[in-house]
């Protein structure tokens, strides 16, 4: 090649693939299953959930939240975090056994939620350094004395901004990782307009912190067919281009795309495609009332090799 040629092709790759371009691999197909316990405080246990010990498991403790814990009607607590999942039944000591039993389990805690109380759990911050502060210092706290390795966000109601809340998330997150007090961290949203302004804003400005998207795919129509379902997850998989969008289903059969009418089809198309990333659950209080059977497959459809 003459010196004008290679001028040419130097510049053509410095134009189109700058030397500070981050070049990402698409996700693939993994053996990633999740799932939240302890919001219905119908007793059930981490030794309940039948575990397959050839996925990755991650139970996801359902909520901590940023309201007062003690009394009868929950208020805001200028962000200090609390527990509000069955802590009886699901204890340090209990989280500490499941995963010394079984080396595949790893356990988060989910923040905010749908609800608290008879209220909608708000995300409501004083400033954004007040709430980072309290958040990270009561947070860290209980991740410790739980023994958990990530945070899951699930807020689905502001009284905050979009750039607001991905500035308190975004350094919620990055704190807790550069102290080494979380390995993985993820958010679980649904389709609707405000919600989806939020959790854009947080991944346009924090997204390589966030390793899964559990987006509820249930919270479409119960009739939902499989062909459906995958333009839905082709459509969020651009939205949050680059990330692990999870397929998820509720257990109750409620909404959504279910396993009697075609997730699993739907779920092995992606596999097919190399874009099952994991399987999602709402949630093992429901799985426990129809013997964790949809569970079961979901595990054995993921241990198949990927």
């Amino acid at each position: 090649m003459d010196s004008s040629k290679l001028l040419i092709a130097l510049f053509v790759v410095q134009v189109f693939f700058p030397c500070h371009m981050s070049i990402q691999a698409a996700p693939e197909n993994s053996d990633l299953f999740r799932e939240y316990i302890g919001a219905e405080f119908n007793n059930v246990k981490f030794t309940d959930v039948p575990i397959d010990s050839n996925v990755e498991f991650h139970f996801i403790l359902s909520f901590a939240i940023d309201y007062d814990s003690t009394s009868g009607s929950p208020s805001p607590t200028n962000r200090k975090f609390n527990v509000f999942w069955d802590s009886d039944n699901l204890s340090p000591s209990q989280v500490s056994s499941i995963k010394s039993t079984h080396s595949n389990v790893k356990v988060a805690l989910s923040l905010g939620g749908d609800s608290v109380g008879d209220s909608y759990a708000y995300f409501d911050p004083s400033s954004v350094d007040s709430w980072v502060s309290n958040a990270v210092s009561s947070l860290t706290d209980i991740i410790q004395e739980y023994h958990l390795d990530g945070v899951d966000i699930d807020y689905e109601h502001f009284n905050a901004d979009r750039d607001t809340f991905a500035e308190c998330i975004g350094k919620l997150v990055k704190t807790l990782k550069n102290n080494g007090v979380i390995s993985f961290a993820s958010i679980a949203l649904f389709d609707d307009d405000d919600v989806q302004s939020h959790y854009k804003a947080l991944w346009q400005s924090y997204g390589d912190l966030i390793d899964y998207v559990n987006f509820q795919f249930y919270a479409y129509d119960q009739g939902t067919t499989v062909s459906q379902f995958i333009s839905y997850f082709n459509t969020q998989s651009s939205n949050y281009n680059g990330g692990k969008v999870l397929a998820r289903f509720i257990s109750d059969g409620s909404s959504g795309l279910t396993p009697k009418n075609g997730f699993f089809i739907a779920c092995s198309r992606l596999k097919s495609e190399n874009k099952l990333h994991g399987i999602f659950v709402w949630s093992a209080d429901d799985s426990k009332r129809n013997g964790f059977c949809y569970k079961k497959q979901s595990q054995a459809l993921l241990a198949i090799s990927h």
